[in-house]
C-alpha cells in the first residue's frame, strides 16, 4: 500500500545509487512532473517477455528465498524453487546456511523430495548417493570398485547464497554482484527493526492469476485504498504517505498510524515491539505510529509494523499467474506473554492480501482486452511508475 514521491523523468542507473541512503523523507506535497504511464499490454500476457523475464531477472538477479529461522538447528533444509531450478537450502553442522542444485552428481535424480525437513545427511533416493549438509559427497555404493573415482570431484553443485538482515537470498548468475554490494544502499537502514532475530509464526501462500508486475505497482501505491481496503484506511490515512527510496531497485517508505491504533482486526496491538531502543525521541515515537513499506527487487515486499513485520515473496508462474508466500514475523520474546494474538494481525492482512490479489486479477483480465492501452499515473503512483523504470533498465 504505498505512496506518493517526487517523481523525475530521467532515470538514474542503480549503479548509480549513493553508498548511503538520505534518512529524510520526500513529503507529499513535493511536485509531480507529468507524462508517466502504465506499461504496454505485451509485458503482462507476453509468454516471450515471461521467458525473457525468467533469464534476465530471475537468473540473474539476487531472489529471496526464505529467513533463517526456517533452518534454526544444524540439518534443518528447505527446498526452494528458483527459475525451473529446485535448490536445497540448509545449515550444516558448524552451522553455516548454504544453497545446493537439487541434482545428485551421479545420474542427475532429485535428492531431495520433502519441500522441507531435517536430516544429519542428504541421499539420493535412487542410488543412494549420500552428500554431508556442506554438499559433500561421503557415501557412493560400488563406486569405489570404479578406477580413479574420487569423491571429493562429485560434491553437490553449489549456488550463490548470502544473508540480509537474516534473510536467505540466493542467485543462479556465475558471478553475480556481491550481496553486500548489492544491499550497500541499505547499510545499517533497517538494524534497529531486529529482522535477523524475528521469527515467522504463519505462512500464507496465495496463488494469483496475474502478472507479477502487478504486485508490485499495486504494493506500491495506496491511490486504491479508500475503495478497495476500507479497514485499512479507517487506521491509516490513505494520503498519508512520505518516502525516502524513489528510484532504484529500493522503494518506498511509510504511512503514518492513528495514534492508539495498530492495522490488526481489532484495532489494538497483538504484540510487543519488535524494534529496539530508538537513537532518540523523534526515532522511538515513530517505531509507535508508522508502518513501513519497501519494495526490493524483484521479488521482496516488506512491510515493517510497530508489533510485526510482514514479508511477502512473489514468484512468477506464467505472464498470467504470480505465487505470493506471505510470512508473518513478531519478535522471539512475544510468544511468552499472555497478551500475543498474532491471528488479530494475520486475519487483517490476509483478507486485505486478498482485496490486493482481487483487483490484481481484475486489472489483469482488463489488459488483455483489445482495448487495453497505457494509461497515465497520477500524483499518488511515483512509486509505481519508478518501479516500471527500473523492471525497464533491469530488462535492457
Amino acid at each position: 500500500m504505498l505512496l506518493r514521491a517526487k517523481y523525475t523523468l530521467c532515470a538514474s542507473s542503480a549503479d548509480s545509487m549513493p553508498a548511503k541512503i538520505i534518512p529524510a523523507f520526500r513529503k507529499t506535497t513535493e511536485t509531480f512532473a507529468a507524462g508517466a504511464k502504465t506499461l504496454p499490454q505485451q509485458y503482462f500476457v507476453s509468454p516471450e517477455i515471461f521467458a525473457e523475464e525468467q533469464e534476465r531477472i530471475f537468473s540473474r538477479e539476487w531472489l529471496l528465498v526464505g529467513h533463517q529461522n526456517q533452518i534454526a538447528k544444524a540439518g534443518d533444509y528447505f527446498v526452494s524453487e528458483v527459475a525451473g531450478e529446485s535448490l536445497i537450502i540448509a545449515r550444516d553442522q558448524r552451522p553455516t546456511i548454504r544453497g545446493f542444485y537439487n541434482v545428485c552428481r551421479h545420474r542427475g535424480t532429485r535428492v531431495c523430495e520433502d519441500a522441507s525437513g531435517h536430516a544429519l545427511a542428504l541421499q539420493c533416493p535412487y542410488h543412494a548417493w549420500t552428500y554431508a549438509l556442506d554438499g559433500r559427497l561421503i557415501g557412493a555404493p560400488h563406486m569405489d570398485e570404479v578406477p580413479e573415482f574420487e569423491k571429493a570431484k562429485y560434491a553437490l553443485h553449489p549456488v550463490n547464497l548470502g544473508l540480509w538482515e537474516g534473510f536467505i537470498f540466493v542467485n543462479l548468475a556465475k558471478k553475480p554482484r556481491p550481496l553486500e554490494e548489492w544491499f550497500a544502499p541499505l547499510a545499517g537502514k533497517f538494524s534497529h527493526w531486529n529482522l535477523s532475530r524475528l521469527r515467522s509464526v504463519k505462512r500464507v501462500e496465495y496463488d494469483v492469476k496475474a502478472n507479477w508486475k502487478l504486485m508490485f505497482e499495486n504494493y506500491s501505491e495506496c491511490y486504491h485504498c479508500p475503495g478497495v481496503h476500507p479497514m485499512l484506511s479507517k487506521v491509516s490515512p490513505y494520503d498519508s504517505a512520505e518516502n525516502d527510496l524513489t528510484e532504484g531497485p529500493f522503494l518506498g517508505g511509510f504511512m503514518r498510524i492513528k495514534k492508539g491504533k495498530s492495522l490488526t482486526m481489532s484495532g489494538d496491538a497483538c504484540a510487543i515491539p519488535v524494534r529496539g531502543e530508538g537513537k532518540d525521541q523523534e526515532h522511538e515515537q515513530e517505531g509507535k505510529d508508522r508502518v513501513f513499506y519497501y519494495s526490493i527487487f524483484p521479488n521482496m515486499l516488506l512491510s515493517m509494523h510497530p508489533e510485526y513485520v510482514m514479508v511477502h515473496q512473489l514468484w512468477p508462474q506464467s505472464p498470467e499467474r504470480t505465487l505470493i508466500v506471505c510470512d508473518w514475523f513478531f519478535h522471539p520474546e512475544a510468544a511468552k506473554r499472555d497478551d500475543f494474538n498474532p491471528e488479530d494481525a494475520i486475519e487483517f492482512w490476509d483478507l486485505t492480501n486478498r482485496q490486493d490479489w482481487h483487483v490484481c486479477e481484475l486489472s489483469q483480465q482488463g489488459i488483455a482486452s483489445r482495448a487495453y492501452e497505457p494509461g497515465p499515473y497520477s500524483s499518488r503512483e511515483s512509486i509505481p511508475a519508478a518501479w516500471d523504470r527500473e523492471y525497464v533498465r533491469r530488462m535492457g
